[in-house]
């Protein structure tokens, strides 16, 4: 087996094989996709999970997309220029290259795609990626796209690149409407062929896919949130890619004949959010006091089996921003002075909700820290749900939501620390607007995260977001837990199966040798 890591700021990790047996689906042309999760959405801006994401990023493109080095690449742009205030950007667009349904891909479907994504009235789930900074678009010509700007944005390339930025046919959307989150149109290399919920979501080659026809003809993603069942496809060549592989298993799957397993850093942290809105978390105290009676090192030692490295910060140590603002090590004494001090000597009782089978090792994780929970008074119940059930749990707004904690995980897909701290932290974004479920507010954080949308000198905004993850450790909105390292497992036959650090594998390039 030969791996090649290309480490850095989302860097593409390329796993190749030695020749290996064949074992491939239907000799070779099918690819089959086990998720611990299945999709919710196939709507590129109103996709808000990674099991979405992956099935998007196959069916449409982007105008620009990562490189191994963490780049920007031309994809459907071909080229751009800006204007020296940054306040103009030009897009030159690839000639010659049509959506699934015919629709040609010119300067006016952009415009369409972009305008759809800055409409304050008719939000997307994405909106906020594009609309504070975009002011509007216009096609200049057939195969140019000029976008006027309300403030220069330095990462405004990686927001094109994020998966939101998959272009949709227009004559699709005007058919469809929401209807397009079932039956996806896009110009990618796989077009969408069914979604039969529970089992399986069907992508077949693109034969007229302007960078040539897929290696293989078709790629199943099927949902199978038992951890020991996604394991089992593998070694039997039921499944070619399964991800996330339990941790325990790593071992013993990396000795098997027929699979290889990829293992290494991601953008991505762990947390068990609380929803400030419901007492008794609206006390810093109670917060504070929480992170210090679980044990950080023990879950990552005990249940994932060394392979998490415990949070410094609430962004990701991948993420371009992050800057460790500290640790809260286990302290139950702590713990229990900081529960009196707001009024709870005695701890209260409250509720987990927690995916099973999203996040490796999710749901035990939920557990552990219940019982950590349990040795300073505060009695826990979990509730286990479905991803789609809980997401959708997790959607309404802050007199609706009847969240208490929560397990979740956020990588985010620019690779820019703007897209950690604004969705999830900023005052404006509470659900159902933005990803903000826990009801935060934090005047001098918003303060913070608006200066870093305008400032455009890197360094500088490096300096801001180091002081909003200060800000965040000393008020913290989620206990801290782990910076998550993803497992892949994969046949050992199938080459070109790219892994982001920001928890996406793409098969796009993928084939059987």
């Amino acid at each position: 087996m030969k791996k090649r890591l290309l480490l850095g700021l989302l860097a593409l990790i390329l796993v190749t094989a030695l020749v290996a047996p064949c074992g491939a689906s239907e000799g070779g042309k099918t690819i089959i996709f086990a998720l611990g999760a299945e999709p919710v959405r196939l709507d590129p801006p109103n996709q808000t999970d990674n099991p979405s994401e992956m099935v998007v990023r196959h069916v449409h493109d982007n105008l620009v997309e990562f490189t191994e080095t963490g780049d920007i690449k031309p994809v459907l742009a071909t080229s751009w220029d800006t204007s020296e205030d940054g306040l103009t950007w030009n897009f030159y667009l690839r000639e010659g290259v049509k959506f699934h349904d015919g629709t040609p891909f010119n300067a006016q479907a952009v415009v369409v795609n972009i305008n759809r994504n800055i409409d304050p009235e008719k939000r997307t789930k994405r909106t906020s990626l594009y609309e504070p900074f975009i002011a509007s678009a216009e096609a200049v010509g057939e195969h140019t796209v000029r976008l006027h700007m309300k403030l220069p944005f330095g990462a405004l390339l990686a927001h094109f690149a994020h998966g939101a930025g998959g272009m949709v046919s227009p004559k699709a959307l005007e058919e469809q409407g929401d209807k397009l989150a079932l039956n996806p149109v896009g110009t990618g290399p796989f077009v969408f062929k069914e979604w039969v919920p529970g089992d399986r979501i069907v992508l077949v080659g693109n034969k007229d896919y302007w960078k040539g026809a897929p290696k293989v003809e078709k790629v199943v993603f099927k949902p199978v949130p038992e951890a020991g069942a996604r394991v089992m496809m593998l070694e039997t060549g039921e499944a070619d890619v399964v991800f996330p592989v339990p941790l325990i298993e790593v071992d013993r799957l990396k000795k098997a004949k027929n699979i290889k397993v990829f293992n290494g850093k991601t953008a991505r942290t762990i947390y068990i959010g609380m929803n400030v809105k419901k007492s008794p978390f609206g006390d810093t105290r109670v917060r504070k006091a929480v992170n210090y009676a679980v044990n950080k090192n023990a879950i990552v030692k005990n249940i994932l089996n060394g392979m998490a490295i415990p949070s410094q910060s609430m962004l990701g140590s991948l993420v371009w921003g992050y800057s460790p603002a500290g640790q809260y090590e286990y302290n139950p004494k702590k713990a229990k002075e900081l529960l009196a001090e707001a009024g709870f000597p005695d701890g209260f009782e409250t509720t987990i909700w927690t995916p099973e089978g999203r996040y490796p090792m999710d749901a035990q994780i939920a557990e552990a820290v219940a019982g950590q929970l349990q040795k300073v008074g505060i009695k826990v119940k979990i509730q286990k749900m479905e991803w789609a059930t809980f997401l959708k749990s997790l959607s309404q707004g802050p007199e609706e939501a009847k969240q208490e904690m929560f397990l979740m995980g956020w990588s985010p897909s620019t690779g820019d620390a703007d897209w950690v701290v604004r969705p999830l932290f900023h005052s404006g974004q509470w659900k159902p607007k933005g990803s903000n479920r826990f009801f935060y507010a934090n005047p001098e954080l918003d303060k913070y995260i608006e200066a870093g949308m305008r400032i455009a000198d890197p360094a500088k905004r490096r300096e801001v977001y180091a002081d909003a993850q200060r800000v965040l450790f000393e008020d913290p909105p989620w206990i801290m837990l782990h910076d998550m390292i993803q497992t892949v497992g994969i046949a050992k036959n199938l080459e070109n199966v790219t892994v982001w650090p920001i928890e996406i594998v793409l098969i796009k390039d993928a084939y059987f040798k």
